[in-house]
């Protein structure tokens, strides 16, 4: 690998966990529209790029349970991609109902500012509702690198997605098994990152358990290479990041 890093746009994701009796957890995942620049007709989690707006806010003391301002930024900018992709609000207090939530959803559509609406409705952040994961960043040639921060949070009772419509066109709760299997029987197209993730989801049982696999490990980036293996080119990551694969044929990732 370089150690010169192309530029890179960060991001922030945020998945939602909904925990099931005797089973593992739901997770909330959206199926991007086809016509997308990046990760068209994925199933990906919702977030998206951090913004000014979320910069700003992470300057205001008034929020809870930082760890530094661009840790701020990025957990901001996860609650409010998730309020505006998905129609479900975390770590606002005092919790929003559906119809508010609904109609910060259309305010942020229409290019509200979050911190403006927040203030509005006397919502103070509540940052420490969000669990950091992992942050992936890539270093490949592309046109669109992302520097993202993944962070975990339990969803709402009877929390109830709905795409957007435009950048995904369906929302929907499924354990991380059954998303993998979809993604090796051709069902859903899941990339290289996500597909990394959603194995280090399936060992996790339930909320408290991903938050006691979490705290085993410093984030770091999560930096994919190629490697040849016995004449075959391998996608690769380190393996003392938590992930029970570190490693795929390049052929496989990429159709992924």
């Amino acid at each position: 690998m370089s150690e010169e890093m192309a530029p890179a746009i960060p991001a922030a994701t945020l998945v939602l966990l909904r925990e099931r009796a005797g089973a593992p957890p739901d997770l909330l995942m959206l199926e991007r529209a086809g016509t997308m620049a990046f990760a068209a007709g994925a199933l990906v989690f919702p977030g998206g790029r951090i913004d000014p707006g979320d910069h700003a806010l992470a300057a205001n003391p008034a929020v809870i349970g930082t760890n530094g301002m661009a840790d701020a930024a990025a957990r901001i900018a996860a609650i409010r991609e998730t309020i505006e992709e998905v129609g479900i609000a975390i770590g606002l207090h005092p919790t929003p109902d559906a119809a508010t939530v609904a109609s910060l959803r259309e305010a942020l559509g229409e290019g509200a500012d979050f911190g403006a609406l927040l203030a509005a409705g006397g919502w103070t952040l509540d940052l420490a509702a969000l669990v950091h994961f992992a942050r992936w960043r890539p270093n490949f040639k592309e046109t669109r690198l992302f520097d993202t921060q993944f962070y975990l949070a339990l969803a709402p009772a009877a929390a109830e997605p709905l795409a957007d419509g435009g950048e995904s066109v369906h929302a929907l709760w499924i354990s991380a098994d059954d998303a993998l299997a979809g993604a090796e029987d051709g069902r859903f197209r899941v990339i290289f990152p996500t597909q990394r993730n959603l194995e280090r989801l399936a060992l996790l049982a339930d909320f408290a358990a991903a938050e006691a696999h979490v705290a085993q490990f410093v984030i770091e980036p999560v930096t994919p290479w190629v490697e040849d293996r016995m004449g075959e080119p391998f996608l690769c990551i380190r393996d003392d990041q938590g992930y029970p694969v570190t490693g795929v044929p390049l052929g496989d990732a990429l159709r992924g």
